[in-house]
């Protein structure tokens, strides 16, 4: 009977095997586009070769500029930002990882106008979005099953920035959840502020923290905010003035260390710093620039005190770099090229942080967010 039990386990083992190493080589690359210029008509999925950085299409499913994307962490559901325009919806999908396919589960109002970023609770209970356009957040909670249930709170900020054209009124840009999960964070482009709340992770409700926010430099624009692996740095860019700013970080706190800018010291071109992350090993930091540029800042991080060193800067083969992202091996770097309808794949050094050109690129209307399944 032991040998039966045994040879049965073992048979489960192996039909699940080519699957997982499937899965492995060949992860599935997400892109969140907009979908008013006729080119996309919502999120495509691709399968990606992470030993050669070639795209393939699978799938892609119709939703309305679905500009930002959130996997949760079982990456059975994909959440994304309905942008449209003026009120936009939140929308949740499920994910079949044997054909590669995503699925509606629900789609709810998203409180506001032109929603721009959506994160996940630590605990995978809620979802917090931005509104760009009102310059609120709006907290939901979320099924078992990936639906989105009725907000359980709303936080709307107020106040202008030097900039008349772009700070006239508040314009959150990102929510992002604290490496413990303890606090949601709210960049606010229009009002140079780093909005805190205490989140409480079993009913999702906020309170303002003590301090409620973290001043930025006027006219600045807080953008994308990433923390390291230790959760004990936070990195902010900003979008209008194109600089990343290196913050200490414990329990809600920030403490300013270094402003560096994400452009050459003799660049004179229109500044539209986008996104920020960290390499999967820690060791470098990169910045994506569109305006004139259309570059990617590439940093090497000092992980003892988070600081950072310029190393260069990479042309990311197209126009208006947005979101960018690593993929599950760490070996390459995709860039969403919005004006030139393009992702572009680079393989990372891992050792130097430097990009080289693959030459593996698709072409998908308006392309501005990149996440994986794995």
């Amino acid at each position: 009977m032991k040998r039966i039990i045994s040879s049965i386990f073992t048979l489960a083992a192996l039909m699940l095997l080519p699957v997982a190493s499937t899965l492995a080589q060949h992860p599935y690359l997400l892109i969140g586009t907009y979908t008013n210029n006729g080119m996309s008509k919502g999120i495509h999925v691709y399968s990606f070769d992470n030993n050669t950085g070639q795209m393939k299409p699978v799938s892609q499913v119709e939703t309305t500029s679905p500009s930002f994307l959130a996997v949760s962490a079982d990456q059975q559901h994909v959440y994304a930002v309905n942008e449209g325009n003026g009120p936009g919806n939140v929308s949740s999908f499920k994910f079949d990882s044997t054909k590669g396919e995503l699925s509606l589960v629900s789609e709810v109002p998203a409180g506001g106008e032109y929603p721009c970023y959506v994160s996940i609770s630590k605990n995978g209970q809620f979802i917090a979005i931005a509104n760009y356009g009102t310059g609120n957040a709006v907290v939901y909670p979320i099924a078992a099953n990936g639906e989105i249930d009725m907000p359980v709170q709303e936080v709307h900020h107020e106040g202008t920035g030097p900039n008349k054209a772009r700070q006239e009124k508040a314009h959150a840009h990102a929510a992002v959840f604290s490496p413990d999960g303890n606090y949601l964070f709210i960049n606010d482009l229009g009002i140079d502020k780093i909005m805190a709340y205490k989140f409480n992770q079993e009913t999702g409700m906020l309170s303002p923290s003590n301090p409620a926010f973290v001043p930025v430099k006027p006219g600045s624009g807080p953008r994308h905010l990433t923390f390291d692996a230790s959760g004990n740095f936070a990195y902010l860019i900003t979008e209008l003035t194109g600089e990343v700013i290196v913050y200490s970080y414990a329990n809600g706190w920030f403490h300013p260390l270094q402003t560096i800018s994400t452009h050459p010291k003799n660049y004179t071109g229109i500044k539209g710093s986008a996104d920020i992350h960290i390499s999967p090993n820690g060791k470098f930091l990169y910045a994506s620039n569109r305006g004139d540029a259309n570059t990617l800042a590439i940093f090497k991080r000092n992980k003892n005190n988070g600081k950072l060193k310029l190393v260069g800067f990479q042309s990311t083969l197209g126009v208006m770099p947005r979101n960018f992202n690593f993929d599950p091996s760490g070996n390459f770097l995709l860039v969403a090229n919005q004006a030139s309808n393009n992702v572009v794949a680079f393989r990372v050094n891992k050792k130097k942080g430097l990009l080289t050109p693959t030459g593996n690129s698709i072409t998908v209307g308006s392309p501005v967010c990149i996440q994986w399944i794995k």
